[in-house]
């Protein structure tokens, strides 16, 4: 495998942390903690089953989410900030601010989960 070579620090960033998803599943796991699969799909709108895998994959390569898997049936796995994904917190929630003013700014309106789905245990 080539090691690759970032030009800057921001694109190292923007390789680990970047696209349309991870920033998502990286601050509902940082909001919430430990999530399952479901739980999580349910709370991002938009995401399939299939990239929320692949994404998820990802984000543990790289060292940032944490997989446990419980060997029962039916098959039970949870996610977590790994040490190392909770040193984002500080980003993640000045990226949230930010949204959220330019949010206000430009009339934009931001919508949460069902509720119900969101909060359910299961998934």
């Amino acid at each position: 495998m080539t090691e690759r070579v970032y030009s800057c620090p921001v694109e190292v960033t923007v390789d680990l942390i970047g696209g349309r998803w991870k920033p998502l599943i990286l601050w509902h796991l940082r909001v919430h903690g430990v999530l399952r699969h479901g739980r999580l799909r349910r709370m991002i709108p938009g995401i399939t089953q299939k990239m929320l895998t692949q994404q998820l994959r990802r984000l543990e390569a790289d060292g940032l989410v944490l997989r446990r898997e419980y060997p029962q049936v039916p098959p039970r796995v949870e996610y977590r900030l790994s040490e190392q994904g909770g040193e984002l917190h500080e980003l993640l929630d000045r990226f949230c601010a930010w949204g959220e003013a330019q949010a206000g700014r430009q009339g934009l309106t931001i919508t949460k989960p069902d509720a119900a789905s969101a909060d359910t245990s299961s998934g």
